[in-house]
């Protein structure tokens, strides 16, 4: 037969293995979580064609823009993060197809909302 297993050793090293990661050495579980002020809407008001708009080409194209910023920052200090890079890639093809669209179908709009932007072309 097998001997059997401290216990205490098996419900222990769980813990351990937390706080190895951890660079401070301290982990607070129960700090309140507050939630910045979101400027993303503040900044979709001037994207909305109207006050409920929240799924028009030039609103997905403007949070697209936003978490591809933000998304691009964290991958130039996790440079091994290859899942979130390849979730970049492909919200970048969705706001390149948006904006394909938003070129063929309305013009006008397209071309404010790539000068609202900042983006090339």
């Amino acid at each position: 037969m097998r001997p059997k297993r401290n216990v205490r050793m098996a419900t222990a090293a769980p813990a351990l293995i937390a706080l190895r990661g951890c660079e401070n050495r301290f982990l607070v579980y129960n700090s309140p979580f507050v939630m910045a002020e979101s400027n993303q809407t503040l900044d979709l008001k001037e994207f909305q064609l109207h006050d409920k708009d929240t799924g028009s080409a030039d609103v997905q194209v403007a949070l697209l823009t936003h978490r591809i910023e933000h998304l691009t920052e964290h991958l130039k200090v996790n440079r091994k993060d290859h899942s979130s890079r390849r979730g970049l890639l492909k919200m970048v093809a969705q706001r390149r197809s948006l904006l394909d669209y938003l070129s063929k179908t309305e013009a006008d709009r397209y071309k404010k909302l790539i000068e609202k932007l900042n983006l090339r072309k």
